[in-house]
């Protein structure tokens, strides 16, 4: 199960970068919620220049997987 209801949702980068950050408000407040915060930033500004579709959707699955196991961690 995901995180939040809307991870079916998630269908371009954008919103999966809102749907990451809304988990982020679900996690303890202060250097837990600060590190992942920073991370995600960090992430999309590495794929900004991805422009393959297919592409673009395994990353997408892959950070809402990883999503639910911090979750749950």
């Amino acid at each position: 199960m995901s995180p939040l209801p809307e991870a079916r949702l998630v269908r371009s980068s954008v919103q999966l970068y809102r749907y990451l950050l809304r988990c982020c408000r679900r996690l303890p407040p202060g250097a837990v919620q600060q590190h992942y915060r920073h991370a995600i930033r960090q992430s999309f500004k590495v794929h900004a220049d991805e422009d393959d579709p297919e592409r673009i959707q395994q990353i997408i699955k892959r950070a809402i997987e990883d999503a639910d196991w911090v979750m749950n961690k």
